[in-house]
């Protein structure tokens, strides 16, 4: 895979931020090595059956009567009166055998479509989060001018190709509408393809239609080429919300790529052992991926996980944690099993951009990856367990993705890469940092880091003996300063604001 860089080596003006901050370019990321496997077969039959169990003899409780309808269509059993669910195995190896094994997702840039599935690999943006961080203003509520600021940087950094649900909330927005400013934003700052909110349908549908009229298409040219996704969070343990059904029936209706994450943290939401934690995930998850395809059969749908453990002592979540590792990866053999594309997540838990949220997220991202993950969400900017977002994370984030991309990068074995000559044209003793072979390589030959520092001690006080974390601020402010907006044609950015200013009214006055 061909990378080119955009500045030059080890102690250039652009590794010590006076110029363009080095990246990698836009690309389509390939993972080339066989997912990890930590489960045998004997072992992913019982998470299976285990699950199977969990459908067919405790249910799922659901609250809203269509999600009930479609299931009692298709042959399960619905207790109205408890709100509960039951499904055998054949309702579910049905619906298995309608989902696409991969898909493509299509932004109004259609030069970065998105392959989901197989070996192809995203990193998504932070998501959710009510406050914001950076070291200059410290932390605070979200709002509007941030949430700018992270697609900015989102648009900016190549390695970052979704943009998540509302990277921060604008918490000053009316919360019944404050979706459609987000999706203006996403639209106009950016050209990637974003995930929409799934509260409800109205919300989803805004989502749909925005990005049509951003692509100049109409909704049904959308069915079959979807450019938003969104992710259903079930309610662990066993309860599916309403609003949560509504989104993912409007979504899959309209043939929108839906990713169904159960949240489920071990000791709080489910049992403490990790193999009773992946059978009530499975079930759960199971159960929202065939509401897919008994909505619409062939809806792009992903298999989410998000399964860690809490703090026994205190009962907070934490993320990047050894048994949070395993999970990313069995997640991984069970989204292959029902040959379903995978979403998973690096997230950390750390209160600020430290060594614990470096060696969290490190640890995550190499479970999320080896695990065979095709989406990694959260992967860039999420702190404190997902209530902040941070803007010095994201640029440490880049870092460990850009070292992640260039880690999945085929070694090339060619003669002249073997470099038989090379070695014969220096003298036993002798150094290869003047001979030809270095001097036709040394600008491309290895990873350039955008964050890490590697001048010797001395000359890293000249420099003012900043920290990586005083580095990734200066890198922020630098590429807000770089930031290019896409261009967008006058017409399809008046047409955005005339469809935002309509629902707005709509919802204003009660409309859904």
């Amino acid at each position: 895979m061909a990378r080119e860089r955009r500045s030059g080596g080890r102690n250039s003006k652009a590794s010590r931020g006076n110029g363009t901050i080095p990246q990698l370019p836009w690309q389509d990321v390939i993972n080339p090595y066989p997912p990890m496997q930590i489960l045998d077969e004997e072992q992913m039959n019982a998470i299976h059956k285990t699950s199977m169990r969990i459908l067919s003899e405790l249910g799922i409780r659901v609250m809203g009567d269509d999600v009930m309808d479609f299931f009692q269509a298709a042959g399960a059993i619905v207790n109205r009166e408890e709100n509960v669910i039951r499904l055998d195995e054949s309702i579910v190896n049905a619906a298995l055998a309608t989902v696409p094994s991969s898909f493509t997702l299509t932004s109004r840039n259609r030069s970065k479509r998105l392959q989901i599935g197989g070996n192809h690999l995203t990193f998504g943006l932070v998501a959710g989060p009510p406050n914001v961080h950076d070291r200059i203003n410290g932390r605070r509520s979200g709002n509007m001018s941030d949430y700018e600021n992270f697609i900015k940087l989102a648009h900016h950094f190549n390695a970052i190709h979704l943009i998540g649900n509302q990277v921060v909330s604008p918490m000053e927005l009316p919360a019944g509408s404050r979706h459609l400013d987000t999706y203006f934003a996403n639209l106009t700052l950016s050209d990637l393809c974003f995930h929409c909110t799934a509260i409800g349908a109205g919300r989803a549908i805004d989502g749909i239609n925005m990005m049509a009229i951003s692509r100049g298409e109409t909704l049904e040219q959308m069915k079959t080429d979807p450019g938003v996704i969104t992710i259903i969070s079930v309610n662990s343990p066993r309860l599916f919300d309403d609003q949560m059904g509504e989104g993912l029936i409007a979504m899959a209706k309209h043939g929108q790529p839906v990713t169904i994450t159960p949240f489920t943290l071990m000791g709080a939401m489910t049992p403490v052992t990790l193999a009773a934690a992946l059978a009530q995930q499975n079930a759960e998850a199971l159960f929202g991926i065939v509401l897919t395809q008994l909505v619409n059969p062939g809806t792009p749908v992903m298999y989410g996980a998000f399964t860690s453990n809490v703090d026994m002592r205190t009962g907070a979540p934490a993320f990047g944690t050894p048994e949070n590792t395993k999970a990313n990866i069995i997640a991984g053999q069970l989204a292959r099993r029902y040959n379903i594309p995978y979403r998973t997540s690096n997230a950390n838990a750390s209160n600020t951009v430290d060594l614990q949220a470096a060696y969290e997220t490190g640890m995550a991202t190499w479970g999320a990856v080896m695990g065979g993950g095709n989406m990694i969400y959260h992967a860039a900017g999420w702190l404190e367990g997902g209530l902040t977002s941070s803007l010095e994370k994201l640029v440490l984030d880049v870092e460990i993705l850009q070292n992640m991309m260039e880690f999945l990068k085929p070694v090339p074995f060619t003669e002249d890469d073997l470099g038989f000559e090379a070695i014969a044209a220096v003298n036993t003793g002798g150094h290869f940092f003047g001979s030809e072979h270095t001097m036709a390589r040394y600008k491309t030959a290895f990873y350039q880091p955008m964050l890490s520092d590697w001048q010797n001690h001395e000359n890293w006080e000249l420099a003012g003996g900043k920290d990586a974390v005083e580095r990734a601020t200066e890198i922020w402010q630098k590429a807000l300063e770089e930031y290019v907006e896409p261009r967008l044609e006058p017409a399809v950015r008046e047409a955005l604001v005339s469809y935002v200013a309509k629902r707005k009214d709509e919802i204003g006055t009660g409309e859904p």
